[in-house]
């Protein structure tokens, strides 16, 4: 079994900045690729950003140039840097996970989210 455990959530004023980490835990080979999803009230769980094999990244056009995902591997932890916040990121910010096993099957893990509150 794997955990992820995300933090860095809170309430910021729009324009500012904060710094998600999501730290995965347990007995797996391989970390394949890792995200930051977010679910807003009422809204659909939606994409933020992803990065694959540690190398390649992916983003979300409403967080372009404003957020930057990247991974620790040798911490098996991944952090997503929020710059020029908006309200409109206000959300749950859920960090997600595909591991490979030592038997070469993958499977996706979820953490428990992460608060973010953008407001003055």
């Amino acid at each position: 079994q794997v955990q992820l455990v995300e933090s860095g959530g809170g309430l910021v004023q729009p324009g500012g900045s904060l710094r998600l980490s999501c730290a995965a835990s347990g007995s797996f080979f391989s970390i394949s690729a890792m995200g930051w999803y977010r679910q807003a009230p009422g809204k659909e769980r939606e994409l933020v950003a992803t990065v694959i094999s540690g190398v390649s990244t992916n983003y979300a056009d409403s967080v372009k140039g404003r957020f930057a995902i990247s991974r620790d591997s040798a911490k098996n932890t991944m952090y997503l840097q929020m710059n020029s916040l908006k309200p409109e990121d206000t959300a749950v910010y859920f960090c997600y996970a595909r591991v490979r096993y030592y038997n070469n099957s993958l499977k996706d893990y979820w953490g428990r989210g992460t608060q973010v509150t953008v407001s003055s």
